[in-house]
């Protein structure tokens, strides 16, 4: 059984889908949730479907032992970012080399990086006047946003679209990958769509090699699939857990 920890700062939409999700799944829970926000409306949500909750303080998070030790607690395997903003400290990423991963709101690399979360994004793409927007699932490094990508998925933005209608598009493709993603990285590679690699790899190579300023997540693991269509979106990049 692998056991999950699912860290959220906000209402905790997402990780009550990954709860759900999980529920009873022979393989995988979600075992804890914890937050840096005692009024986050994710601890209700935890309350409601039986997942024991936790506040830290920045103070505990920034030394890394007192949360480590909860995580330990709960022999926690994985740690699953729901709309989590603070920037993961080093302790962090050498207790769960690889095994830390963020969503972000949009198709890093773009409106990606230190304050862009949340309707920012989304104001972001509709001034930008972008064609398509979507989500960004990726490991975590001590960048922001700035992380080996995983996955991508992407919804169309129109002129008659507002931050408000795009988000709703996100959530959408938020609700309905990221518990598979997860779900996926832990089956180490049983799951083969016919991914083509190249939007990833081209990605993750000028990432390599250029200096992209205080973006956020990821390191990465596995094997190597690129972008299919569906019905509903766009999807690309596909890497699984060691």
């Amino acid at each position: 059984m692998k056991n999950i920890a699912i860290f959220a700062s906000g209402s905790g939409t997402n990780a009550e889908n990954i709860i759900k999700h999980f529920a009873n799944h022979p393989d995988i829970r979600v075992v804890v949730v914890l937050s840096n926000n005692p009024k986050a409306g994710v601890l209700e949500r935890a309350k409601k479907l039986e997942i024991p909750s936790f506040t830290f303080s920045r103070e505990d998070f920034e030394q890394g032992s007192p949360v480590l030790k909860k995580l330990a607690e709960y022999h926690v395997d994985f740690i699953v970012l729901a709309g989590f903003l603070n920037i993961i400290s080093e302790a962090f990423l050498n207790a769960y080399p690889e095994k830390v991963i963020n969503i972000h709101p949009a198709l890093l690399p773009k409106h990606g990086g230190k304050g862009m979360y949340g309707m920012r994004v989304h104001e972001a793409v509709i001034a930008a006047k972008d064609k398509k927007t979507g989500i960004t699932i990726h490991y975590i490094n001590e960048y922001y946003d700035n992380g080996e990508i995983i996955f991508q998925a992407s919804c169309p933005v129109s002129a008659q679209d507002t931050p408000e209608t795009v988000a709703q598009k996100v959530h959408a493709l938020e609700y309905e990958h990221f518990p598979k993603v997860i779900e996926r990285l832990w089956r180490r590679g049983s799951y083969e769509p016919p991914w083509i690699w190249s939007t990833i790899e081209i990605i993750n190579n000028v990432r390599k090699n250029v200096k992209i300023p205080a973006l956020l997540d990821t390191s990465g693991f596995g094997s190597r699939r690129g972008p299919y269509n569906c019905k509903k979106c766009t999807v690309s990049g596909m890497r699984t857990m060691r």
